[in-house]
């Protein structure tokens, strides 16, 4: 009797058989997977910001007030 007991509390902890910590469990790592890609999403776009406003050389006949020879 004493085997048939340890068997049923083996069962209890079973991530299977026990819904309430596996439902837990699932969730949290849902939580994190999402905060990780949100976080590496955030690292990514400050990783590969705007420099600035580049220094072009515009050709003076295309300007909005064009110069001509």
């Amino acid at each position: 009797m004493e085997q048939h007991l340890e068997e049923k509390d083996y069962r209890d902890k079973d991530f299977k058989r026990n819904w309430v910590n596996s439902s837990s469990f699932l969730f949290y790592l849902q939580v994190f997977c999402v905060m990780a890609f949100v976080l590496g999403g955030c690292y990514n776009l400050y990783k590969h910001k705007y420099k600035g406003k580049p220094e072009v050389t515009v050709q003076p006949s295309t300007l909005y007030t064009p110069e001509y020879k």
